[in-house]
């Protein structure tokens, strides 16, 4: 996870997602063209409260999130999303 330094508006997080599964747990292997999007990540930059709702996410957090979720931004190489966190549908 890169280092870095910005500030996300209040209500919003930066999120990295986690890879797709290579293979099924039955072992069979998912080719590139077959892979869904990944759903899960780790929350990497998180705003501050809303007026009217808390930031109940911090850094470091793993999240699940639906499948459209977000805006995909390239941030120094890297692939996030960045997303409000009434996107996020559970906390791990």
């Amino acid at each position: 996870m890169a280092d870095l330094k910005g500030k996300i508006l209040a209500g919003k997080i930066l999120v990295q997602p986690q890879e797709a599964e290579e293979k099924t747990s039955s072992g069979i292997i998912i080719p590139d063209s077959a892979k869904e999007k990944p759903q899960r990540g780790i929350v990497v930059l998180v705003g501050a409260d809303k007026k009217d709702e808390p930031m109940e996410l911090k850094a470091g957090d793993e999240v699940f999130y639906g499948k459209y979720s977000g805006t995909e931004l390239t941030i120094d190489g890297e692939d996030y999303l960045l997303m409000s966190q009434t996107d996020i549908l559970y906390i791990g």
